[in-house]
């Protein structure tokens, strides 16, 4: 779990105080990954930054890759002579991921794309601190730094990538794209029935699972004024976040990174464009997840699929169904014996 949390508007202004215990030296910068949604934003002038930390900002449109990770660790160890203070993650879970994926590899040696799986990491990560601007994705909480690699797209998953520090502001949403806003907060009500219909299923999860599907049922079909909206999604959001991280999350997820990695649709949307169509997996999440379509006026993309070639449909089925651990979740042990290749094709195809 991440051991330290601050919740409050304006808490971002607390950075500073929370980072200054954990400067080694003047000479051990710490490294801001920033959203660049920010760059000509007054966030930049509240950023606590001393002596020669550095801000590097990073572009949320494509979501962050094994490579990515690699050029950043290689640039700061050459920029820096000694080992960084930490590492702080600001922006959306692009960059959350992004941040907690190069805090673990600055505690490491080796590629990035050989940590992707479950509990590869070896030694601590650098101290690491997330602070997100967009709410939904449950990546302040989790203990997953999800990487698109050279053959599939897969979390670093271990105790060392949890965040040391995370940092709830819930001034940031309000300058969210309609939009956006929605695709991200679905993520967090897909966790939350992917992690309750379960085989992975356990009290500690189910509480919190049950508590976050409150909390998206409020907000997207509720009328909750604009403040209280995105204080209780920011609470769904680490509580989805929560529920997944001691159970799992399930087909959408596991689908969703096929259309990821072969076609670059962010996860958020990647999640809507496929859960629409699992009325056989998810018959009630998907009755309500169309309400909630509805109500805020949202029309998903179509045509998406249609010009795949049969390599590309492949790849995308070999991708989802290497997910093992979701399946597993959503289907049981047995889940390779409900599972049809065939099925999943024309899922795809649908969207």
């Amino acid at each position: 779990m991440v051991p330290r949390v601050v919740y409050g508007r304006g808490s971002f202004d607390q950075l500073a105080d929370i980072l200054l215990p954990k400067r080694k030296n003047s000479d051990a910068p710490f490294i801001f990954l920033v959203d660049d949604f920010f760059q000509d934003k007054t966030l930049v002038t509240r950023i606590p930054w001393l002596f020669n930390d550095q801000i590097i900002f990073v572009s949320a449109n494509e979501e962050p890759k094994t490579e990515q990770v690699d050029a950043l660790v290689h640039k700061i160890r050459q920029d820096f002579d000694e080992q960084p203070s930490g590492v702080v993650g600001i922006g959306g879970g692009s960059l959350l991921d992004l941040a907690k994926a190069v805090a673990v590899m600055l505690g490491n040696q080796g590629r990035a794309e050989n940590f992707q799986g479950w509990d590869l990491v070896g030694r601590p990560s650098l101290y690491h601190v997330g602070v997100p601007t967009i709410s939904g994705t449950g990546a302040e909480v989790s203990r997953t730094a999800v990487l698109s690699g050279p053959q599939k797209k897969l979390g670093i998953n271990s105790d060392y990538t949890t965040f040391d520090q995370v940092v709830l502001d819930p001034d940031f949403l309000g300058s969210v794209p309609k939009q956006q806003w929605f695709y991200t907060g679905m993520d967090c009500f897909i966790h939350c029935v992917e992690s309750l219909q379960g085989t992975y299923l356990n009290a500690f999860s189910q509480s919190y699972g049950e508590k976050a599907f409150d909390l998206c049922q409020d907000v997207f079909l509720g009328d909750l004024p604009k403040k209280d909206a995105e204080e209780k999604l920011m609470m769904a959001s680490w509580h989805g976040g929560m529920s997944i991280a001691y159970s799992q999350v399930g087909v959408a997820h596991a689908m969703s990174y096929g259309l990821s990695h072969v076609l670059g649709i962010k996860h958020g949307l990647g999640n809507c464009l496929v859960f629409q169509h699992l009325n056989a997996f998810y018959p009630d999440g998907v009755t309500l997840f169309k309400q909630m379509l509805k109500k805020h006026l949202i029309v998903l993309p179509t045509g998406i699929c249609v010009q795949l070639s049969d390599d590309q449909l492949d790849e995308m089925v070999h991708i989802a169904l290497a997910m093992d651990p979701l399946w597993e979740n959503a289907l049981g042990p047995k889940w390779k014996e409900r599972v049809k290749v065939e099925e999943l094709k024309e899922i795809y195809l649908k969207i």
